[in-house]
């Protein structure tokens, strides 16, 4: 059964702290230390739970000067699930895109501005990435593979638009992310983890 925005409605009721900018990028069979050194990054110290890894982000942005970005890692069966509270480095295609290799890399960034981004990735190749907010404009080498699924995820397009129905762009984006990595993200999950932490510099 197809994942749909209604399963993630918790998200920023529970979270709103780290609802507000967020990026979760899931990465098969690449562990956290592996995925940092893709990356370019370098440890931080362990971090247990949402309400840590937000203060934490926000306290290294401000002690380097927005110089350097925080990021949460765990492991979730095969899949490395990487959290950035204020943070899209994994939605930025030259970061994202060689990080992919030889891998799936499923992400998506969501702030409270609208701006957002949903990125799919398969071994250094874009095969999807578009607007979660706007999800009729597609892009990549197959831009309309789960169009079925992202209908059923509860992204809302516009011959589908209603002025009484609630469009939830954030969790459609979820929704779809657990459809290419069958990782269901929970409110235990986020809340419980002993996160391993790095972080990269920006720009």
């Amino acid at each position: 059964m197809t994942a749909t925005a209604a399963d993630y409605t918790w998200f920023q009721r529970l979270f709103p702290d780290l609802a507000q900018a967020l990026c979760v990028t899931l990465v098969h069979k690449v562990p956290p230390p592996q995925l940092l050194a893709r990356l370019g990054g370098r440890d931080e110290p362990t971090r247990t739970g949402a309400e840590a890894i937000v203060d934490a982000a926000f306290d290294l942005l401000e002690d380097s000067d927005h110089a350097r970005q925080f990021l949460a890692m765990t492991t979730v069966d095969e899949w490395t699930l990487l959290i950035e509270p204020s943070g899209c480095l994994g939605v930025i295609e030259e970061n994202a895109l060689p990080a992919s290799a030889g891998t799936r890399w499923v992400s998506h960034f969501i702030d409270i501005k609208g701006i957002d981004g949903f990125l799919w990735a398969e071994n250094t190749v874009k095969r999807l990435t578009f607007s979660p907010g706007l999800p009729d404009y597609r892009w990549g080498t197959t831009p309309d593979e789960l169009l079925d699924v992202m209908h059923r995820s509860g992204f809302q397009f516009w011959a589908e638009t209603s002025d009484t129905a609630e469009f939830l762009a954030a969790e459609a984006a979820l929704a779809l992310a657990e459809h290419l990595t069958g990782v269901r993200i929970t409110p235990e999950l986020l809340r419980d983890t002993a996160f391993v932490c790095g972080s990269v510099e920006i720009g």
